[in-house]
This record gives structure tokens, C-alpha cells and sequence, in this order.
């Protein structure tokens, strides 16, 4: 397949501020993507933004993944100001540290809100500039959708949600020529891991993140995986060889239920006969 260019192309991130979505953003940009960058923190996103160009190629706006009209509202007008979405990255995301015991109820759907449910309305809002791109969409999930830590429920359960969603979606928009990638990277260096290193807890339970299974990788590592997965549209992108094999275990037979368990325009022949979406309750 050859390579999908991003000069002159416009990639929307969420959580643009943050650790991985701020150097995702300065690599693209050195690609020549035009960035259209959303944060909680508009402020920033749009400090952001005018350190990396002229408006014309690079631009914040305040977004709150867990309002869908705030998402909607953000990237309507980052499409209108560049003409239109070819990539989008699903980014935002936060952590928490405690056993379901004592886990505070309103933090667990806090995680869960922001990093599934926001990848979910990211998605839905950039659509329709995907399929008229026919573009990409890359939700972040992490190794942690593969190898559930402990202390970590609402985390792990949330990135495996996307790591799903994402195979979902790509079953449900192939038919426009669009693409959808899951990103599964293993512990790296941002402001987020400081303050899990930071917490006693995750300190014991990762050592420091110094060696073995838990080691840190270079942030650098993960950008690369990222820019060069967009570039082959790739389903799935692991950053490191060593995680490769355990993140594509769980999937190796799900290409084969793909091509026979849904042929010809089984998908597509199903969407049009939904109707208005309601609970399917069990009997």
C-alpha cells in the first residue's frame, strides 16, 4: 500500500496539551499536517497551537470529551477553518490508582467517561469529514487493554473498550474507505506517568518502571510508531517488538471473522435497516 502522505492534510487531536498529544502534534507538524488541536484548556490548546504556525496551519480549540456538543462544536469548526478533517486522534485520557474496595464511584466513571466514552464522541462528531476524506481515525488505548494492572480497573477496562470500539468501527466505516487504528503503547515518559511514579502504589507495583515487563520506553519511541502507523493506516500499532506478540495474540483469528463472518454488504445492508436505537433488553 503506499504510503498515506500527511503534508497538506489536517489531523485533529484531542488532549492535545498532554505529554503524547503534544508531541504527536510537533511531529506532524515537521510532516507538514495542518493541526487542529482540542483540549479541555483552550488556552492552551491555542498556545499550542501558535507556537507551532500561522493559523492557517495550526490552530486550538476547547473541547471537553465528555460533552458530545462541546466535541461537536470543536471540530465543526476546525473543518470549516481548514475545509475539512483526513485524521483524527482520539487522545484524551486520564488514570486513577486504587482496588475496586475503595475505588471513589464518581472518579471510576470519571476514567471511564473520559477515555472510552470520549473516544466514542470523537469519533461520532469527525464522521462525516472522515468519510468525505475517506481519512483515519486512531483511538489511544495502551497495552493496558492486553495486560490488566491491578489498581487499575477503571484504566484497563477503558482501553480495552477502545481497542473494541475501534475494531467496531473499522468493520462499520470500511465500506467508505475509511480506516480505523487502536495505538497500544506501554509505559513512556509524560506528566501522567510522574504522578503515577510520584504515588506510592504505583511505585510498588512497577518498581520504578526500571526493568523487566514494566520498563519505561522513550516517548520518542511511541511518536514514531504513531506518525509512521498513520502513514500505513495501520489497524494496529504497537510501538516495541517485545509487545507485539501479546497485543496481537487476542486478535489473531478476528481478520478471518472479519472476511467470513460479515461478507459482501452484510454491514452496510444492516445499517440501513436500524431504526431509532433502543435498549435490547434481556429476557
Amino acid at each position: 500500500m503506499p504510503r498515506y502522505s500527511l503534508d497538506g492534510r489536517t489531523v485533529l487531536i484531542t488532549g492535545s496539551t498532554g505529554g503524547l498529544g503534544a508531541a504527536v502534534a510537533q511531529a506532524l507538524r515537521a510532516r507538514g499536517a495542518k493541526l487542529a488541536l482540542l483540549d479541555i484548556d483552550g488556552t492552551a490548546a491555542q498556545a499550542q497551537a501558535a507556537a507551532l504556525g500561522p493559523e492557517n496551519l495550526s490552530r486550538g480549540w476547547a473541547a471537553d470529551v465528555r460533552q458530545l456538543d462541546s466535541v461537536e462544536t470543536a471540530v465543526n469548526a476546525a473543518a470549516s477553518h481548514f475545509g475539512g478533517i483526513d485524521v483524527v486522534i482520539a487522545n484524551a485520557g486520564i488514570t486513577s490508582m486504587a482496588p475496586l474496595e475503595t475505588h471513589d464511584p464518581s472518579l471510576f466513571e470519571r476514567v471511564i467517561d473520559i477515555n472510552l466514552n470520549g473516544v466514542w464522541r470523537t469519533f461520532r462528531a469527525a464522521l462525516p469529514y472522515i468519510k468525505a476524506s475517506k481519512g483515519y481515525l486512531l483511538g489511544v488505548s495502551s497495552m493496558g487493554a492486553f495486560v490488566h494492572s491491578p489498581l487499575q480497573g477503571p484504566y484497563v477496562a477503558s482501553k480495552a473498550g477502545v481497542w473494541a470500539l475501534c475494531d467496531a468501527t473499522r468493520l462499520e466505516v470500511r465500506h467508505y474507505g475509511i480506516e480505523v487504528g487502536s495505538l497500544h503503547p506501554t509505559f513512556f515518559k509524560t506528566p501522567m506517568m510522574d504522578e503515577v511514579q510520584a504515588d506510592p502504589a504505583g511505585y510498588t507495583l512497577w518498581g520504578g518502571n526500571k526493568k523487566g515487563f514494566w520498563k519505561m520506553i522513550p516517548l520518542e519511541t511511541v511518536v514514531d510508531s504513531v506518525v509512521a502507523g498513520i502513514e500505513r493506516r495501520s489497524k494496529l500499532i504497537v510501538p516495541t517488538r517485545q509487545n507485539a506478540v501479546v497485543a496481537r495474540v487476542p486478535g489473531l483469528l478476528r481478520p478471518i471473522v472479519d472476511r467470513l463472518g460479515f461478507v459482501g454488504n452484510t454491514i452496510p445492508d444492516a445499517i440501513a435497516k436500524v431504526s431509532k436505537p433502543t435498549p435490547i433488553r434481556n429476557p
